[in-house]
């Protein structure tokens, strides 16, 4: 993938968010303006309501994992604990965030983007533990049951080419490139019951 690659597909995934972002939050509303005019609760509004609720943080959490993110921006500590709180979009996973006070947009867009392969490997859930150490990140996952697929896991340090990435698996293929836009490198340790993320 060239920089031009890894530009553009950045720059598509701010915009798809961004657009999403202001439909979603209309809907909100409008949900909102539905309850307040005296309508009785239901369980189709609860449903309508709990439904914008997820795809709103879902689509904040893809435009940090996906969007662009430029050398020098910081996003809040608040705004990472509101995405990666318990319980919310359906995730399944614990996910313990220690980094204090705001972070680099570029470690962030890189922790994100491993926390989904996370998602992917512990469908059934799972604890994790994010760490920093100054420039050095760890992202290590207990579970159970996993569903690790080595192959795509060694995407993380290095491209593959002769590797097929489905589309639900795509946040694997582009850690390795923005690693390279960051200068930084990935190790990856995969067991029966855990993997640990490094960069």
């Amino acid at each position: 993938m060239t920089k031009q690659d890894r530009d553009l597909t950045a720059l598509i995934g701010s915009r798809i968010c961004h657009d999403l972002i202001s439909p979603l939050g209309a809907i909100g509303n409008g949900v909102e303006l539905l309850q307040l005019s005296g309508l009785p609760d239901s369980p189709e509004m609860a449903l309508i309501a709990e439904s914008v609720t997820n795809a709103n943080l879902r689509i904040r959490y893809f435009r940090i994992a996906f969007g662009s993110a430029t050398d020098g921006q910081m996003i809040s500590e608040a705004e990472i604990r509101s995405i990666l709180a318990p319980d919310v979009d359906g995730r399944k996973l614990h996910i313990n965030w220690t980094p204090e006070g705001d972070q680099p947009r570029g470690a962030v867009k890189l922790a994100f983007l491993a926390l989904q392969c996370f998602e992917s490997a512990m469908p059934w859930g799972g604890q994790l533990t994010v760490t920093r150490d100054a420039n050095h990140w760890r992202i290590h996952g207990e579970a159970e049951k996993m569903k690790a697929d080595p192959t795509l896991w060694h995407l993380l340090s290095g491209p593959q080419d002769h590797t097929e990435v489905p589309p639900a698996q795509v946040h694997f293929a582009l850690i390795a490139p923005e690693l390279a836009r960051q200068g930084r490198s990935a190790g990856v340790t995969l067991s029966d019951h855990s993997i640990s993320v490094e960069f």
